[in-house]
């Protein structure tokens, strides 16, 4: 066992949740008296050991941080080094290969992959990262040269703009870390193909998660009449219109986003079935309403309306709000395709939301599937807060 490493003793009972397999270390259940920690970088590699001693692994820490440390490895001998890195991007990247043919994925989800705050969109030759932890920050070299090394990319952009950085202490920033990286890629997802604006787009740009969910449109578009709100680049609006819509109108409240959509249109021949509209999505769908506009399909697929505990009860009525006033632009016998990116939401709770929204304006809902986030974005079993996301297909009947 290496002694380069700080020890770090946990409180009496605190290696409950380690023993059950998370990963997680809350500042209140490391026993500071004992084993100080005041000292210790953001950042920094440590043993942990239980109240009694016995090693638990090894850890990187963030003494200035709710979430204070991040297990890496339970040996207490693989430290995170270039070689830890390589050994566990092969481990991901032999799922995601051996699950889809082409090179457009989540090549690394964090936790789940045993890389705790490292996030790898893979777009063909060029790869976008996110680092939201100080662990993963002191190793970005290590990371790049990892990355390299197992796929040998043209580009990789560092995508450090997340909201999770500021709670390590962290600066955000966009930064080329090797070769050259364009400021749109081109990727293909259940037949169709897109510009990625990694630079400016959400995230890395792209949300690869909802990849089985717009797939399963196919079944639901064909003739139709679809409104696609929070539509961002087109990924759900554009494969509906692919896939065989009569029209599809997509609402977002940025110009930017709306300019990708019809670039994507015209990418995949579709530009004279997609139009849009842009604006704040509840008055849009209120504007629409009164115009007396209805589709045959809408899609509902919004931002976290509670992205923290605390805003459960406000983002609850965020939901009700939106589906609601995407039901009353459904025809009588319409699709309405509700998701949801909040961990704190469940999928029950959504369901609930659902129902009551349709009984609120007198109609009958079919709940006919759910879909939640596809192999890349694989959920670990102890860690509640990788499964995250949601999307359940209804059909909204009249009362009979």
């Amino acid at each position: 066992m290496s002694t380069d490493y700080p020890l770090i003793r946990l409180n009496n009972k605190a290696d409950r949740r380690l023993r059950g397999g998370h990963v997680w270390i809350y500042s209140n259940e490391i026993d500071t008296k004992a084993t100080p920690i005041k000292d210790i970088e953001p950042g920094q590699q440590v043993l942990i050991e239980n109240a009694q001693g016995k090693l638990m692994g090894l850890a990187y820490l963030n003494p200035h941080n709710l979430i204070c440390g991040r297990l890496i490895s339970r040996d207490g001998k693989h430290g995170l080094d270039k070689s830890l890195l390589v050994h566990r991007i092969n481990i991901a990247l032999s799922l995601r290969q051996a699950m889809n043919d082409k090179p457009y994925y989540r090549l690394v989800y964090g936790d789940s992959d045993g890389l705790p705050g490292l996030v790898v969109d893979r777009f063909g030759e060029v790869l976008v990262v996110q680092l939201a932890t100080a662990g993963m920050e002191r190793v970005k070299t290590e990371i790049v040269e990892a990355l390299c090394q197992v796929l040998k990319p043209s580009g990789i952009l560092i995508k450090n703009d997340s909201r999770i950085r500021s709670a390590e202490g962290l600066e955000d920033y966009v930064e080329v870390a090797y070769g050259e990286v364009p400021q749109r890629v081109l990727i293909e997802e259940n037949g169709v193909q897109f510009e990625v604006p990694v630079y400016e787009g959400q995230k890395t740009g792209w949300f690869y998660d909802h990849r089985a969910s717009r797939a399963n449109l196919a079944h639901y578009v064909k003739g139709k009449r679809v409104l696609d709100v929070f539509s961002y680049i087109g990924g759900w609006g554009v494969q509906a219109a692919a896939f065989g819509a009569e029209s599809v109108m997509c609402v977002d409240s940025s110009e930017f986003a709306l300019d990708c959509v019809h670039r994507n249109a015209e990418l995949n021949g579709v530009s004279d079935k997609v139009e849009s509209l842009q604006g704040n999505a509840f008055e849009a769908m209120k504007q629409l309403a009164l115009e007396g506009e209805r589709f045959d399909v809408v899609i509902m697929d919004p931002p976290a309306f509670i992205p923290r505990r605390k805003d459960i009860k406000k983002g609850e009525q965020a939901y009700r709000r939106v589906n609601e006033l995407a039901m009353r632009l459904l025809n009588k016998d319409g699709i309405l395709v509700s998701a949801s990116c909040s961990m704190h939401l469940g999928r029950e709770v959504l369901v609930d939301i659902l129902r009551q929204s349709s009984r609120h304006i007198d109609r009958q809902l079919q709940i006919l599937q759910h879909f939640g986030q596809t192999y890349d974005h694989p959920v670990h079993p102890a860690i509640p807060e990788t499964d995250y996301l949601k999307a359940v297909f209804t059909r909204l009947l009249p009362v009979s």
